[in-house]
């Protein structure tokens, strides 16, 4: 089977050794991604829900890019800096997945990589 890597899309991209997203037998499988403007490639540090709602919409962008999209997502690992920040991150959350959730893990994690507060990655079925 045909392993697709996707290297990067407007202003997403790796910056090291590894693909923003892994398309294999149908499956998506995005790296994880922090608040990033997806034209520009700069940092968008804010609040907790500011960078939440952007990495979900790069998250997005990047599905869309590989034949799919946030509503065929399977699974999502959520990452953030500080469990007191939860309620805001989910409330966020909630906007984009409202109904039939994927599966979720939540992990915290005391520094995320550039100084951001919230990361996530995400499995989701690709669109035949």
């Amino acid at each position: 089977m045909k392993i697709e890597h996707i290297k990067q899309i407007k202003g997403i991209k790796a910056n090291g050794q590894y693909s923003p997203a892994v398309v294999h037998n149908g499956i998506v499988y995005l790296s994880g991604q922090f608040a990033i403007d997806p034209e520009t490639g700069e940092r968008r540090f804010g609040t907790v829900a500011e960078e939440a709602d952007q990495v979900i919409r790069n998250i997005g962008v990047i599905l869309n890019e590989a034949g799919s999209g946030l509503d065929r997502v399977l699974k999502c690992c959520v990452y953030i800096k500080n469990i007191e920040d939860w309620d805001a991150v989910n409330a966020v959350y909630a906007k984009y997945f409202p109904d039939d959730c994927p599966a979720r893990t939540v992990i915290t994690a005391k520094d995320l990589h550039f100084g951001f507060k919230v990361e996530m990655d995400v499995i989701a079925a690709k669109d035949v």
